[in-house]
């Protein structure tokens, strides 16, 4: 009964769905499951409900009706077939094709199934297709990161991370532009939502980095007010993101002031200079709002110090800085002269007044003629003035603070106002206040204050009982360690002059021994024991403090502990105690005709201490590498905060320097991360720490593998920064180690050698060829040779018309022209020349056919600039001999050229060499450069 039942109602169904009546049917077969039918029976009429619901075009339930019928019977052909057409529709196309290739497995001969297959197929190579493009992922990506049900998912966050290295290709970012991408970025933005704000901030700087109209664009659509307050946002991380996508911004704007646009261009682009400066005024307007995080008021004080001043003096074009001057310069006073978490005052962290006094030295700086700087002084005094005089002792305190973030800065208005009628009594009068911000604020500007030596000459003989009183009675840490940089300050005021002691003998050293005490306290905040810092900075020009500040080993593992912390302002001074116990200062030996005629007009002469020659010098160094000092600075120069001034730069870079004048530490200094913090100080900063930074680089480089020193694509970065130590201004040792350097560089791979012609070096090296001293004419030679391998130096040597061969001829055969010095067993020019020669004949260089088959060099391989001088890098590379060189030069064609060429010139060169040397010259005119280098 209940068999023929399901039957009876499969068969009615199976009618109905040929009259096209899709409900009736599925009623029918559902009627039929519901009297317990056969697990085969089931199997058909789930099958046959599959197909209803294709019809009915309802594709979730016809792929979940299949699913049963397969479920029951695997092998049911025609459940897998409506199973793959559900998916299809359903776009799950890589499932739909699994069950469309198990049917053809099953009936390979059925063309139903192979056609199915083939559509399927396309429309999988034609989704792929489509979702590779740009269109297709923007478009994705933004329905998800906008789909308030993917709230705080994965897949949302890998969707934010997508659109951000999207938006780093100019082809992505410009899909994303023209996909109303900067209206979507908005919405991302208006959430609040941390995350989301991160991925459209980093989003937005791909859009519009080094594009000027997309960047108008963009701040046409957000708002330049709407980008410049999220600066001020709680959030650090997005503040940060903020503040990049304002340095992009600014970049690209500058940019488009530079080149100016014309014509049909310059129609429909907007004057960069007025966007330009009403972004700055943004800024300015930004640093005195109330609400504003502290971290963002610090972010828009770093923005203005990296786009405000000119990059170099050589720009004559100065009016943004006018300009900021006038506008802007009493709101950055009001931060400077702001105390940290007072009530109803701007909110500040411990950097922003550094950062305030660092932008005023940046705009003073930047100022050309005296007319600019008597209004800047004008305007700090009158800003000065308007507190001290009718406000009370609060304005009082404010006024005095501003003179202390002047005295850090620019310290000539710091100076200036300090002669401001009743200024300095005031410092000396709130010293002695019982309130303690006042006398923070006080000991502060009076130990700024005594950084001139005739206001610190005034302090001693007014001040310094104050500051001890101050430092034995005061309960207050902090008062305490600032009247001790106080003391400090005053106690160095004659700098490495041994016979100038402001106090009496030992008292530096108990000063010193105390500023060791403070540092070592874990217990204090990092802002209190910065202060130590501080004070032995000033005292370590005592040469007695150096020697014993290296023998702590616990002061040094807190002072380098303390440089790699959140404090920043502690740079300036963890780097001024290691110029000064590394004597990395400049010093100039004094003429002892000077020094006798100084005494005898009863003047005084500065004397050096005995403990700061250089054997006490090295074995301080050595301490301190001992120590771990290479990992700190190299902490210290990875850190992006305007505290990190181009002077502090070129302190850092006279330690490396210092600390690699020694060939056995440099092997040390290289794996401590060294040769990676020198290149962005070579790059970055004053020319004199460029060029330390340089001359260290190329001492790494003679005496170290480079391509171990400088691994992967960073050795290509050492290259400009070796050339520019080939200048005319450079010194005779910088020029010779540079060639040194080059040398080896040049013998690695031809890919360097094209670097080093990209960068214009071989005029100046070939000027080097033609030096009076020997040692810098070697070099450049060697230098050459190995650059000879590149084919483009071979053509320069091979051009008819010059005499570059006719020179490496002579230098290949010294005897020939009477070099005295041929009997030395040092390599000499012509030793070296002859790779040259041979390359440009043969235009294989030195390297030829004795290269290894592992691609090491060998014996035979190109000149190391240190040959003869025990180089670990390159040992055992050698040129080819005088004697071969002169089989070459009278047995080739060139050879044979060059002897008719050379016939009259060589006697000549002989008969003057008896007398001179070489081509005339003196060759004992200069003296030798050091052996060890």
């Amino acid at each position: 009964m209940t068999a023929s039942s399901v039957e009876q109602l499969r068969k009615d169904g199976n009618e109905l769905f040929k009259c096209g009546d899709y409900e009736g049917a599925l009623t029918a077969y559902t009627q039929a499951l519901g009297l317990g039918a056969t697990p085969q029976d089931q199997a058909i009429l789930h099958r046959n409900r599959a197909a209803c619901h294709l019809k009915l075009e309802d594709y979730e339930k016809a792929e979940t009706e299949a699913t049963k019928a397969i479920e029951k019977d695997g092998g049911d052909i025609k459940a897998l077939y409506r199973r793959s057409q559900a998916l299809e529709k359903l776009g799950r196309l890589d499932q739909a094709v699994l069950d469309l290739q198990r049917c053809v497995s099953l009936e390979p001969k059925n063309k139903v199934f192979q056609e199915a297959l083939r559509n399927i197929a396309g429309q999988i190579q034609e989704k792929v297709r489509y979702m590779s493009s740009t269109d297709a992922k923007v478009e994705q990506m933004f329905q998800i990161l906008l789909d308030p049900q993917e709230k705080g998912t994965e897949k949302k966050q890998k969707a934010s991370q997508n659109l951000v290295v999207l938006a780093r290709e100019d082809a992505g970012a410009e899909k994303i532009f023209r996909s109303n991408g900067v209206q979507l970025l908005q919405r991302l933005l208006d959430t609040g939502e941390p995350d989301l704000m991160l991925a459209a901030l980093r989003t937005l700087v791909g859009i519009c980095s080094e594009h000027q109209s997309r960047t108008v664009a963009t701040l046409s659509v957000l708002g330049t007010r709407r980008v410049v307050s999220m600066l001020g946002v709680e959030n650090q991380a997005v503040s940060l993101a903020a503040c990049h996508l304002l340095q992009v911004m600014f970049d690209a704007l500058k940019e488009g002031v530079k080149k100016g646009f014309r014509g049909k261009e310059g129609a429909i682009i907007v004057d960069p200079a007025r966007e330009l400066k009403v972004l700055i005024s943004n800024l300015l307007e930004l640093l005195t709002e109330v609400g504003v995080s502290g971290q963002g008021r610090d972010n828009a004080l770093t923005l203005l110090i990296k786009v405000v001043p000119r990059k170099s003096p050589k720009d004559p074009n100065n009016s943004l800085t006018l300009w900021v001057i006038d506008q802007g310069l009493k709101k950055i006073l009001e931060v400077g002269g702001s105390v940290q978490d007072p009530p109803g005052e701007l909110t500040v962290t411990a950097n922003s007044r550094m950062s305030a006094s660092i932008l005023l030295s940046k705009l003073f700086d930047d100022l050309k003629c005296d007319a600019e700087r008597e209004n800047f002084h004008r305007l700090c005094e009158n800003y000065i003035k308007s507190w001290f005089e009718g406000h009370g002792l609060a304005g009082k305190l404010r006024a005095i603070q501003t003179v202390s973030c002047l005295l850090q800065g620019p310290c000539d208005a710091g100076n200036r106002a300090l002669e401001l009628n009743g200024v300095m009594e005031s410092v000396i009068a709130l010293c002695a206040s019982e309130q303690e911000e006042e006398q923070l604020v006080a000991v502060e500007t009076l130990i700024h204050a005594a950084g001139k030596a005739k206001r610190a000459s005034f302090i001693t003989a007014n001040g310094v009982s104050l500051l001890k009183d101050l430092y034995k009675r005061s309960e207050k840490d902090s008062i305490r360690i600032r009247a001790l940089v106080g003391l400090c300050k005053l106690g160095s005021a004659g700098g490495t002059d041994f016979s100038m002691k402001q106090f009496a003998e030992g008292s530096t050293l108990k000063l010193a021994k105390q500023c060791r005490k403070w540092l070592c306290n874990d217990q204090m905040d990092v802002g209190t024991r910065r202060w130590a810092v501080e004070g032995l900075a000033y005292l370590t020009f005592d040469a007695d403090v150096k020697e014993e500040f290296v023998e702590d080993a616990a002061a040094l593992k807190a002072l380098f502990q303390l440089s790699k912390s959140e404090e920043r302002s502690v740079l300036f001074a963890v780097a001024s105690a290691l110029v000064n116990c590394t004597n990395s200062y400049d010093y100039e030996e004094p003429d002892p005709k000077m020094v006798e005629l100084a005494k005898y007009a009863k003047q005084h002469v500065p004397e050096q201490h005995p403990k700061d020659k250089p054997s006490f010098v090295r074995a301080r160094v050595k301490k301190l590498l001992a120590a771990g000092v290479v990992s700190a600075m190299t902490c210290m120069v990875k850190t992006e905060s305007p505290v990190l001034t181009s002077s502090c730069r070129e302190l850092l870079s006279r330690v490396f320097l210092a600390l690699v004048e020694e060939v056995e530490d440099r092997g040390t200094v290289v794996a401590q991360g060294g040769g990676k913090a020198l290149l962005p100080l070579a790059l970055e900063g004053t020319d004199v720490g460029q060029t330390k930074a340089a001359q260290a680089l190329a001492k790494l480089t003679i005496t170290s593998n480079p391509e171990m020193t400088f691994p992967g694509e960073r050795i290509y970065e050492v290259v400009r920064p070796l050339i520019s130590l080939l200048h005319l201004n450079c010194s005779g040792l910088q020029n010779f180690e540079a060639l040194m350097a080059l040398t080896n560089l040049a013998g690695i791979s031809e890919r360097l050698r094209q670097k080093i012609l990209k960068e214009k070096a071989v005029p100046m090296i070939e000027g080097y060829m033609f030096e009076e001293h020997e040692m810098l004419r070697r070099a450049a030679t060697e230098c050459m040779c190995n650059l000879a391998m590149s084919k483009e130096v071979q053509d320069l040597f091979e051009a008819t018309g010059n005499d570059r061969l006719k020179l490496l001829v002579l230098y290949s055969d010294h005897t020939l022209a009477g070099d005295p010095a041929g009997s030395s067993s040092e390599p000499q020019p012509g030793v070296a020349a002859p790779g040259c020669c041979g390359g440009a004949e043969h235009g294989g260089g030195l390297e030829g056919d004795r290269q290894h088959p592992d691609g090491e060099r060998g014996a035979g391989d190109p000149v190391g600039a240190s040959q003869g001088r025990g180089d670990p890098g390159h040992q055992g590379g050698h040129s080819l001999s005088g004697e071969s060189c002169g089989i070459w030069a009278y047995q080739t064609q060139p050879g044979r050229k060059m002897r008719a060429c050379l016939k009259h010139t060589l006697p000549t060169a002989a008969q003057g060499a008896g007398q001179t040397g070489w081509w005339g010259w003196d060759a004992n005119a200069w003296p030798l450069l050091p052996a060890a280098l």
